[in-house]
């Protein structure tokens, strides 16, 4: 099963996946590449496959990503075999922009789509503050595009407020299982 978590920036997904990869053994994070500099804390491999410009152009060239996006001037992506490989040993998480979950909607229908929201407006824009990875022209910048984002919740199977960590992965738990005993109940 492939299970996206998607939402604007500053929305949690980052969090929201590391607690449910502790909660679900059965579920394994999709790593994409990316050519922004890791943040503090962040390890390539782990994080993200940190790449050069040219690496990310060259593999667009030869058709290699299952999906690939341009956001704040830094490339994104994720190769369509290292997914495919995934799915095939488990449930494949993918935490990915808005951008990003559209096109693998159209690629992969049958996943699992999540829409991450915030409480408020107010509330994704201090989250945001608090990161203090941007000035305030790229602050405006980044909230205009949240905000916009936000509006996308109605195309994913599922819309989640992420107010409280631990509710919130237990509201993304019981879909999965759900979901689970969908697709056996398909197979049977």
């Amino acid at each position: 099963m492939l299970v996206i978590i998607t939402g604007p920036s500053g929305v949690g997904k980052t969090t929201i996946i590391e607690w449910m990869l502790k909660a679900d053994p059965n579920l394994k994070y999709s790593v994409s590449l990316t050519t922004r500099q890791p943040r503090p804390g962040e390890v390539d491999g782990i994080d993200y496959r940190f790449v050069s410009s040219e690496e990310f152009h060259e593999k667009i060239e030869k058709g290699e990503f299952a999906e690939w996006s341009e956001v704040y001037g830094e490339y994104y992506g994720r190769l369509e075999k290292d997914l495919n490989d995934l799915m095939h040993r488990c449930d494949a998480l993918v935490g990915i922009d808005v951008q990003g979950a559209m096109k693998l909607r159209d690629k992969y229908s049958e996943g699992v789509f999540i829409f991450l929201l915030p409480k408020s407006k107010a509330v994704l824009a201090e989250r945001l503050r608090k990161r203090r990875t941007e000035d305030e022209v790229s602050m405006k910048t980044r909230l205009d595009a949240a905000f916009k984002e936000m509006s996308q919740a109605d195309n994913f199977d599922y819309a989640v407020v992420n107010d409280k960590i631990s509710e919130t992965v237990k509201k993304i738990q019981s879909i999965l299982i759900a979901e689970r005993y969908k697709e056996r109940r398909a197979k049977s």
